[in-house]
């Protein structure tokens, strides 16, 4: 069954840490690029970053450059999303995709991406 699952999003006070996990079963997700993606109530969804599948180029959207980082373990299958100092605007529900472009491109538009995990909460409150 080809399906992507994230996991590992939580509640956490302003300026902690959280890293989610993106694993993918049924295909290689190297292969593929991978973006992180979020959606807070009442707002458009928005990209976070992504990683190309090759050689696993990155790209940080301006609102959390500096505190996320992504990186891949080819071995888990899987990619991950380095949350450091969030904030409480970082609060919604964050999304793995991948896109079936080209290998070794990091893409930023939603449209660009084809297969959908279900998407894991994550809350920056005191």
């Amino acid at each position: 069954q080809v399906q992507l699952v994230e996991s590992g999003g939580d509640l956490v006070q302003p300026g902690g840490s959280l890293k989610l996990s993106c694993k993918a079963s049924g295909f290689d997700l190297d292969i593929y690029p991978t973006g992180w993606f979020r959606q807070a109530p009442v707002k458009a969804r928005e990209a976070v970053g992504c990683i190309s599948g090759r050689r696993a180029k990155t790209f940080y959207a301006d609102p959390v450059k500096g505190r996320f980082t992504i990186s891949r373990d080819n071995g888990k299958n899987t990619v991950y999303l380095q949350m450091n100092s969030l904030k409480p605007e970082d609060t919604a529900v964050y999304y793995c995709a991948i896109s079936g472009g080209l290998r070794d491109q990091c893409y930023v538009p939603a449209r660009e991406y084809d297969r959908w995990g279900q998407g894991t909460q994550v809350t920056v409150s005191s």
